[in-house]
């Protein structure tokens, strides 16, 4: 008999599965390995049917290579065919809007109709090395986001008022279509600006796994129709460990449990092996926050893991699945969305 999560799930008629890819750093192994290994993922989901592949940004942690998904993007979309590439996200609050929009319609004229711009408003960092990234002379302190965004939607579009002090500024290149706008979150300020300019919405379950249905509700009722969307579109980005046996599965996710705990007093260094994982001596109180962090991860054999996403989907009323993997073994994260895409049966490109 199947327990509750291997129950059979009808798959949807329409189900959009995409990566995001954090390039996470194996203890015993560099940066450089963990960023070819995005590369050589970013092949394999091209190949296996995946629609999009989206790096992610993360400063001054030594267990994630990422700090710049728009250089990521690039080599990404060179090195691909098919597959949608992009940003989730570019921590917008870091940044000027211009250059945003400058570098990713850059990325869209060199490959036409597949790159995505994903920005967000946490920091991605610690407080230090925000500060540290801070542009110019601007307040810390201040939620300068939603002017942010606003003129990025503006620099993207040519939509900038003829009142506003930017309206002469030419944005280049000026060729073809704008890149696909996305906001990313886990709270509910970003679910409503999502709403407020009419963009996708990609919550981030991986991060903040309850009141996920209230800021999906919130977004979907608050929705403002654009020229680029006119209805309300929801991407939901889930941290999964699949292998052929939901045994296989679990030992390999405990290198995952272990990170994410000592992600909670600070920088937890790489990812550690299996073999430390399982040697590890949890403290009563550990095992108790181990037990509460477990819902932030789908783990088990295709089956299980692909009917626990498929409820995910369906309880949170999403049109696209975002699947991030971490593990401490490479082979097996590439195994892991081998196994995905069966599951879901994306069709395979043939080479």
């Amino acid at each position: 008999m199947c327990d509750q999560g291997d129950a059979a799930t009808t798959l949807p008629s329409v189900l959009t599965v995409s990566v995001l890819d954090q390039s996470p750093i194996p203890a015993g192994a560099s940066a450089g390995d963990a960023l070819q290994t995005t590369l050589e993922l970013a092949r394999l989901a091209d190949r296996l049917g995946y629609a999009r592949y989206w790096l992610a940004e993360h400063h001054s942690f030594s267990a994630l290579a990422g700090t710049a998904p728009e250089i990521l993007a690039g080599h990404v979309a060179a090195t691909t065919e098919r597959i949608r590439v992009g940003s989730g996200g570019v921590m917008l609050p870091h940044y000027s809007p211009l250059k945003v929009a400058e570098t990713f319609r850059m990325l869209e004229v060199l490959h036409p109709g597949r790159i995505d711009l994903g920005v967000g408003r946490a920091p991605g960092a610690d407080p230090l090395t925000t500060f540290a990234l801070k542009s110019g002379d601007r307040d810390p302190a201040a939620d300068e986001f939603p002017n942010q965004l606003a003129e990025l939607v503006g620099f993207l579009h040519g939509t900038i008022p003829d009142s506003h002090p930017f309206a002469r500024i030419r944005v280049m290149p000026d060729s073809g279509d704008p890149p696909e706008l996305w906001l990313l979150g886990s709270g509910g300020s970003s679910a409503l600006y999502a709403a407020q300019f009419g963009v996708p919405y990609a919550y981030a379950h991986f991060i903040s796994p309850t009141g996920g249905e209230s800021l999906i509700a919130s977004y979907r009722e608050g929705f403002r129709a654009t020229p680029t969307l006119d209805k309300p579109h929801v991407g939901i980005c889930v941290s999964t460990v699949c292998a052929e046996t939901n045994e296989a599965a679990d030992e390999l996710a405990s290198s995952l449990r272990l990170w994410r705990l000592r992600l909670e007093t600070g920088d937890p260094g790489q990812i550690p092996t299996v073999d430390e994982a399982l040697d590890y001596a949890y403290s009563p109180a550990e095992q108790a926050r181990l037990t509460e962090l477990s819902t932030r991860f789908v783990v088990g054999s295709p089956e299980r893991v692909r009917n626990q996403l498929l409820e995910l989907v369906d309880r949170l009323d999403a049109d696209e699945l975002f699947v991030v993997t971490i593990c401490h073994d490479q082979h097996a994260r590439l195994r892991s969305y081998e196994l995905l895409a069966d599951a879901f049966g994306l069709q395979a490109r043939a080479d």
